[in-house]
């Protein structure tokens, strides 16, 4: 489970801010909001971040995407003589020549770890891996440019100093050479879904994909149903692949090299009589005449399945795009119930994660969220983002959320002046 990220002197974020995901001492939703770790730790199932455009929300998104891309990718040869493609605060002259820093702290296997590392174009000035094996903190290693020192609880990075580019982290090298804790953290990284509602492609291929598991396959028939769409069901076909799927700008030639079988998905939906009495199935390409709301319904399903069933970490830029306000409150319920893992002698509690980004205020109720599930992101005046939580405010336990943001309570709302005249002059 995902404990807290930090992220500092990157693109809209010029000092270091930090979103946690650990539970404050609020006891509304304890039961449905938050797991239990520990006597002393428990953890949110899921986080909502608000703010006004260009504030710096999609920045936080981008900012995770890079860790975790950086990690999964620094060691690779098509790296070697690659620049890091970070990108600094650039409205300050204090951050020109800092390195941007990344942190973040986690569960794997019910061991605390903190990693974090701080690069600029060219190199990693530092980087760092401490974990809890019982109370207190111990060094697995640390770097400062090429001085790296291995802690002995992590043996598998010695020697491994002098293999480490400047531009490559020393935790995916020593992955690389097959050293089972960096292993195990690369995948716990891997299990990271960094998503965007707007960019559908990825994530709908990935649905593509599971629908090889029949269990999957009723599961999404399922989810599409419910949500009211008119669809009875879905189908995986395959058909051959024809012209019109193809772009107009390919080469001929190249369109001959590349004909063959395409995944189809069929949406079945009921037709009736001129009495209104149900006669057959009739069945819809999913991909061609469904609507966007429905394909991003689709796209979401596979992402948000595989986390809640092996209990990893969703993070959706936009969530709430294309999708009806209820539809998006009943994926945000699906997190925040007592769902179990399977598998194992005994049920465990899903410690699936949800944090996502959105503008939609219809669904800002303290019937729906904590506060301290609840961040906002606002620019100052010199173009910096600062990530604030509701957690904050002194407020009452039932205070409209929507209704006191929209007003401005919170910050994090455009100030809009003068539209009106600028329209009306036109």
């Amino acid at each position: 489970m995902l404990v807290e990220f930090r992220v500092g002197n990157f693109r809209s974020f010029k000092d270091e801010v930090t979103l946690s995901m650990v539970a404050s001492a609020d006891k509304e939703h304890l039961a449905t909001h938050t797991v239990k770790i520990s006597n002393k730790l428990s953890l949110l199932r899921s986080a909502a971040i608000y703010g006004a455009n260009a504030s710096g929300k999609s920045n936080l998104f981008n900012a995770m995407a890079f860790m975790r891309n950086f990690v999964l990718n620094s060691s690779r040869e098509s790296q070697a003589t690659e620049k890091i493609d970070v990108e600094k605060f650039r409205l300050s002259t204090e951050t020109e020549n800092r390195p941007s820093t990344f942190e973040i702290v986690f569960l794997m296997e019910n061991i605390r770890y903190r990693y974090g590392f701080q690069v600029d174009e060219k190199q990693v000035h530092n980087e760092w891996l401490f974990y809890v094996p019982t109370i207190r903190e111990a060094t697995l290693f640390i770097r400062e440019k090429s001085d790296i020192k291995v802690g002995p609880d992590f043996k598998e990075g010695k020697g491994l100093e002098a293999k480490t580019r400047e531009n490559a982290l020393f935790l995916s090298v020593a992955a690389q050479f097959n050293g089972e804790k960096a292993k195990k953290i690369l995948e716990w990284f891997d299990h990271l879904s960094i998503i965007s509602s707007i960019d559908a492609n990825r994530h709908r291929e990935f649905t593509l994909s599971k629908l090889a598991d029949k269990e999957y396959e009723e599961f999404t028939s399922k989810f599409l149903r419910v949500a009211d769409l008119g669809i009875k069901e879905i189908q995986k076909t395959e058909r051959p692949l024809i012209e019109e799927d193809l772009s107009k700008d390919i080469p001929l030639k190249l369109k001959s090299r590349i004909m063959s079988a395409v995944v189809d998905v069929e949406a079945v939906h009921q037709k009736y009589d001129q009495h209104n009495k149900p006669v057959v199935d009739e069945k819809f390409s999913l991909f061609k005449n469904e609507s966007a709301g429905t394909l991003a319904l689709f796209g979401l399903s596979g992402p948000i399945y595989d986390t809640i069933k092996k209990g990893k970490v969703l993070v959706i830029d936009e969530l709430t795009s294309k999708l009806h306000p209820l539809l998006t409150q009943a994926i945000i319920e699906a997190f925040h119930q007592s769902h179990y893992e399977t598998g194992s002698d005994r049920a465990l509690p899903s410690q699936a994660q949800l944090i996502f980004v959105s503008h939609d205020t219809g669904i800002l109720k303290n019937q729906l969220f904590r506060r301290d599930q609840i961040w906002f992101t606002q620019k100052n005046e010199y173009g910096a983002t600062n990530l604030y939580s509701l957690e904050e405010y002194s407020i009452r336990k039932d205070a409209s959320f929507d209704k006191d943001y929209i007003m401005g309570k919170y910050g994090a709302v455009p100030f809009i002046g003068g539209i009106e005249s600028l329209f009306s002059s036109l």
